[in-house]
């Protein structure tokens, strides 16, 4: 007897019993579009002095880090990404003004003398400069003679006995303690009050504060202590600010805010509840129709799709993967996706049966002849998968490690535990006397009806060909009316989301912030939800809009705020054509290695016509092309390319067995043999997306729009596009037919195997 059936059971328990071992004792790292809170995203600038390379990046990332802790944000994920760019993020800070206040301040914190002060006709000579104090009055202040690389600790305290009030100390580095006296003993040499007795502290261009030099300290010997006192009618909250900004010291470089994102808690927990509703309605509907489509061996791929879930989830969370909307929305359309596998192996099981009815045998020989086209299928989706993780960037890269998670552990469930579930139960005696209740007794009414009727798909390639252009015309011509309605992530500016108390239409609220001071901002309503699109704002004009929203629309609770500097939407938006572009190049390639050429050129024109379909339907309805469209349309990519795969895989393998029958006849056999896969496989797809499209939000009801369309017009393209090319391009092929695959000689046992 094999041993194989047992290791594949023994492997099957381990996976599943460490997978729930990891489900029950780790918890999910949210992204803060689920949990809420802000991240700011800051590339660093090159300096004077320094420039900003990997290193720099790294010094500044630990001064921010500092800042972070001073702002009451314990072990803030701060990350560098790529060499000049800094990730942070400020889980439950729904404050975004005050984080890139203090986080993001630029210049480096300085300290000169003051020489005067300063009016209109005061001419600052080189080195000098005029800033005002902290209560607005101009000063004239020297070139810097001590910076923040020579400050160690900054702490803000308070004296009740003395009745002295809130003080700052300053604790200072060997190398700052001689500037430092040297600096306060110049400024002890001039009368009390002289504004020159004074030492500007200054950050980011403005004068944090401005301390005099204490009378008790002596001329030209100045404070050469280790610590320093800065004393003042200062409150708890601003000697606590005080102290942060000179402890956060000066960032090595200057950094600059270029993205920023801020979503409330509530929109976070909302997102959850819809997406956990649409994947259980999802999955219900999915294992329901699975059940009635193949019975026994149906029920348990959908005991397999539940232990998929689950390590699906276990391996996010033992990876720490940061599972983002996006994210979680690929988790749950790889659900979906997951049944494909499982139908694949059905299918070919029910064809083996119809040959040689043995269900053990029927159904080992389905495993093994199915294993190419799922092999196929889920390395084209990972290839979409990685190039989601490499070229996109955000929450989009969580879609790119959930769907490869989702693909990889697909992979598990479909070849090792449906396997062993299903190989147990077609070896039981009531099973076996009853092949019917497995689902593998017959090849299904849908193929038996294309058996008999034979349609000839393939007589009417021209029809298709004309129809598709058709389609693809109507496609760039919305583009080229409507134009791509680009979200703020790829042309920059800013995007607010509020609830409010009182619903208002769009006219109203677009009036009312017309009124504010921006007639241009594209304003959109939905029952209580507003969201106000511009360019590149700041607090102040925010607070304008918001003022003006509530004259209208009564409270209103921001959502979501998101700030898009103009280089990164440019950046966001190449890398978005980048990402499609090498998506239909990584699959040409991978067909004209793995297939012939001629079917990877089919397929990637084919997949060129399915993307240029789902982006002209969405110019049509106005709807938003933004990183989670991209995910969208990458996935799009991968389905229509499992598809394709599927379908010549089955042409290969036939026109292998029938070198001499024309390719037009293999190609039609083949469509309509795998008829049967394509529909169950996309119709437990559509459960699943129709389900996130009713409950999932804006966000992700854009996202299952797309997928909808481009699984209906990808299955579609399958067999009235890319098979119909295939052929055309065969026709000026000179490549003989494929061989058709090389059967294992079994070996002769001779005796018993037993030795003395």
């Amino acid at each position: 007897m094999s041993r194989a059936p047992v290791v594949r059971a023994v492997t099957a328990f381990a996976v599943i019993a460490l997978s729930l071992f990891i489900a029950l004792t780790m918890t999910p790292r949210l992204g803060l579009d689920l949990r809420g809170g802000t991240q700011i995203v800051l590339e660093t600038r090159d300096s004077p002095t320094v420039k900003a390379d990997a290193e720099a990046t790294d010094r500044t990332l630990e001064v921010l880090r500092r800042r972070a802790d001073a702002l009451g944000v314990a072990d803030a994920p701060l990350a560098r990404s790529g060499e000049r760019r800094i990730i942070v993020e400020l889980p439950g800070l729904q404050d975004p003004t005050k984080a890139a206040e203090v986080i993001g301040k630029t210049a480096q914190l300085t300290f000169h003398p003051v020489i005067a002060l300063a009016d209109a006709t005061t001419k600052p000579k080189e080195g000098e400069q005029i800033i005002p104090d902290e209560d607005g009055v101009k000063l004239l202040v020297g070139p810097a003679r001590l910076t923040g690389d020579g400050v160690e600790d900054a702490q803000a305290g308070t004296d009740p006995q003395q009745g002295s009030g809130w003080y700052v100390t300053v604790d200072l580095r060997d190398g700052g303690r001689k500037a430092w006296a040297g600096l306060t003993g110049e400024a002890a040499c001039n009368p009390a009050g002289d504004p020159k007795r004074r030492v500007a502290i200054v950050l980011d261009s403005k004068v944090v504060v401005s301390p005099q030099v204490n009378e008790g300290v002596a001329c030209n010997v100045g404070l050469p202590g280790s610590s320093t006192q800065i004393t003042g009618s200062f409150t708890a909250e601003e000697a606590g600010d005080l102290a942060a900004l000179i402890k956060g010291g000066s960032l090595p470089v200057p950094v600059e805010i270029i993205e920023q994102r801020t979503v409330g808690p509530t929109l976070g927990a909302a997102a959850i509840a819809s997406s956990a509703q649409a994947a259980v309605i999802g999955v219900l509907l999915t294992a329901l129709f699975i059940v009635v489509i193949y019975r026994l061996v149906g029920f348990l791929a959908t005991i397999a799709l539940a232990c998929y879930a689950l390590i699906s989830y276990a391996a996010l969370v033992a990876l720490g993967a940061t599972l983002t909307l996006p994210g979680l929305a690929g988790f749950v359309l790889a659900i979906g996706m997951a049944v494909d596998a499982n139908v694949l192996v059905f299918e070919r099981a029910r064809e083996e049966y119809a040959v040689g009815p043995r269900l053990r045998p029927a159904l080992e020989k389905g495993f093994r002849n199915a294993w190419s086209a799922v092999a196929d299928s889920n390395i084209t989706t990972l290839l979409a998968a990685g190039l989601l993780f490499f070229l996109a960037s955000g929450p989009v890269r969580g879609f790119g490690v959930t769907l490869s998670i989702g693909v990889i552990a697909s992979l598990v469930t479909a070849m090792v535990i449906t396997r062993v579930l299903a190989e147990w139960a077609v070896t039981r005696r009531p099973v076996a006397r009853r092949p019917a209740l497995t689902g593998l007794a017959d090849i299904g009414r849908v193929r038996t009806w294309l058996n008999a009727r034979k349609p000839g798909l393939m007589r009417h390639r021209t029809v298709y060909f004309v129809v598709t252009g058709v389609l693809v015309v109507v496609a760039v011509a919305g583009v080229a009316v409507r134009g791509v309605n680009f979200g703020v992530e790829f042309t920059g500016g800013r995007l607010v989301e509020y609830s409010t108390s009182v619903p208002i239409t769009a006219d109203a609220a677009r009036e009312l912030v017309g009124e504010a001071g921006f007639p241009n901002a594209v304003v959109q309503a939905s029952d209580a939800d507003i969201s106000v699109r511009t360019g590149q704002i700041g607090a102040a004009d925010l607070a304008r809009i918001e003022a003006a929203l509530e004259s209208g629309a009564g409270q209103i609770t921001k959502e979501r705020d998101e700030l898009i500097g103009p280089s990164l939407g440019d950046e966001l938006r190449r890398n978005a054509l980048i990402a499609l572009a090498v998506a239909l190049a990584a699959q040409l390639v991978y067909l004209a290695f793995r297939f012939r050429w001629t079917f990877g050129l089919a397929t990637v024109l084919a997949l060129v016509v399915d993307s240029a379909i789902v982006v002209g339907a969405f110019a049509w309805l106005g709807k938003p092309v933004d990183g989670v469209f991209l995910a969208a349309m990458l996935t799009v990519i991968g389905y229509s390319v499992n598809d394709k795969v599927v379908v010549f895989d089955r042409v290969r393998e036939l026109w292998g067995m029938r070198p001499r029958t024309p390719f037009a006849e293999v190609a039609e056999t083949a469509i309509l043999q795998t008829v049967p896969r394509t529909v169950n496989t996309g119709l437990g797809a559509l459960f699943i997306l129709a389900a996130l499209a009713v409950l999932g939000g804006d966000s992700l009801t854009d996202f299952a729009v797309a997928l909808l369309i481009g699984i209906v017009v990808g299955t579609l393209s399958s067999a009235l596009v890319a098979a119909p090319l295939a052929i055309e391009f065969e026709k000026r092929g000179s490549a003989p037919p494929p061989q058709p695959p090389r059967k294992r000689a079994s070996r002769v046992r001779e005796g018993s195997g037993a030795v003395v």
